[in-house]
């Protein structure tokens, strides 16, 4: 299950120095801040505060991008990349802290294996990696909701037996939406190498199409008005063999290229910019 293109798609340019990127820019620096507050002097407040902001704006860089016309092939790559970093950067620093148990962080970082695996898959058959699912979105910003809010409960004296069910109950449902997205994923990955090697997979003829005779070509009944009729027996001196390539009025199709149902290339066409999947 995936989620449709719209049909009034935005122009992906090739800009750099854009808003939206400016803002992901400054949420990639606020990681190795991050880091130090938290495993250096260990001020876990204002650790939370550079992961509250980092988390929240999660949804700004994109929203701008669409508002202001700037979508940019660095920008579709920058935000999935930022999310990545965040949370990978603090599942490390959270299992140093033993803020949360290595378990956890093992659950979430094989899901990133098992879709990076998946990538590898559909690169190997000439696609892109697939659109991002809105249950993988939803499953990001609630994980990076919940970090904050498990890491104050422990900074702030009096504030775990209220704070602590909250966040961990945020935990748990970014837990079950990013192992759900990954299964979508997968579904889908399954579905686009089926349909690949439906379309490629033999050498014989096209369903529908008669089978090739073996012998001299022979008329299977009367010939219409002013059609010669076929020879029966084998073709006389200087008669011309008969190609076996494709028909009159039919052209070869090009080698590397094929069409899915809708007639777009389903193979070899990599879209220039890859959307990455950031959920």
């Amino acid at each position: 299950m995936s989620q449709q293109p719209s049909a009034h798609a935005q122009v992906v340019s090739r800009r750099i120095w854009t808003i939206p990127n400016i803002i992901s820019f400054f949420r990639l620096l606020g990681v190795p801040l991050f880091l130090y507050l938290l495993l250096g002097p260990e001020n876990d407040v204002a650790a939370v505060v550079v992961l509250a902001i980092g988390g929240t704006t999660d949804w700004v860089d994109g929203y701008v991008a669409r508002r202001l016309g700037q979508v940019s092939r660095l920008g579709e790559l920058l935000d999935p990349f930022a999310d990545r970093l965040y949370i990978v950067a603090t599942l490390v620093g959270f299992t140093l802290r033993e803020v949360v148990p290595w378990w956890l962080t093992a659950l979430l970082l094989l899901r990133e294996v098992v879709l990076g695996v998946g990538l590898l898959v559909l690169r190997r058959h000439g696609y892109g990696p697939p659109a991002v699912h809105y249950v993988g979105k939803t499953g990001t910003f609630v994980l990076l909701a919940a970090f904050p809010i498990v890491l104050l409960s422990q900074a702030l004296t009096g504030s775990e037996d209220w704070l602590g069910p909250v966040g961990w109950g945020l935990m748990w449902w970014a837990l079950g939406l990013y192992w759900a997205a990954a299964v979508f994923y997968w579904i889908q990955t399954i579905s686009l190498v089926r349909a690949d090697r439906a379309a490629g997979g033999g050498d014989g003829p096209a369903p529908g199409a008669p089978a090739a005779a073996s012998g001299p070509a022979a008329a299977s009944g009367p010939a219409g008005p002013g059609t010669p009729a076929a020879s029966s027996g084998p073709a006389g001196p200087g008669a011309s063999a008969v190609a076996s390539g494709p028909a009159a009025g039919e052209l070869p199709q090009a080698d590397g290229v094929r069409e899915n149902g809708a007639g777009t290339p389903a193979k070899d066409a990599r879209p220039d910019g890859p959307a990455a999947v950031s959920g």
